[in-house]
């Protein structure tokens, strides 16, 4: 897997379990809104990251934004899924909640989780 980047395993992920896709982008827009509702926890423990907590809450309204532009392509296209959630830094952002979606057991199909730890784990 190390031969894919972010943006094709994605679309991998999407194209082969397209059925799950639907619930994920529900909780990654719930994501978002916790992670931009509770600014000021967040960034009170934020400590010894790789990047700034102002980047993260940047990713947030990004992935808002995407999810808001693209609300029937996110579902039905892969390549749209993984271009606009999985390209650049929002990559970091959107694996973090694939893998806390099914982390917290979120997701339905049985092969998502194992999907989602070989390809973002």
């Amino acid at each position: 897997m190390k031969m894919l980047n972010n943006v094709q395993k994605a679309r991998l992920l999407h194209s082969l379990l397209t059925n799950e896709i639907p619930e994920f982008l529900g909780y990654l827009n719930e994501f978002t809104e916790t992670v931009l509702n509770d600014k000021e926890h967040i960034a009170a423990g934020w400590k010894d990251q790789l990047f700034e907590v102002e980047l993260w809450f940047e990713l947030a309204a990004e992935a808002q934004r995407v999810i808001a532009k693209y609300p029937k392509d996110l579902y039905k296209s892969s390549a749209v899924f993984a271009d606009q959630l999985f390209g650049g830094f929002m990559a970091m952002f959107t694996a973090h909640a694939l893998v806390q979606y099914t982390t917290h057991g979120k997701h339905i199909d049985p092969k998502f989780k194992p999907a989602v730890e070989l390809f973002f784990g």
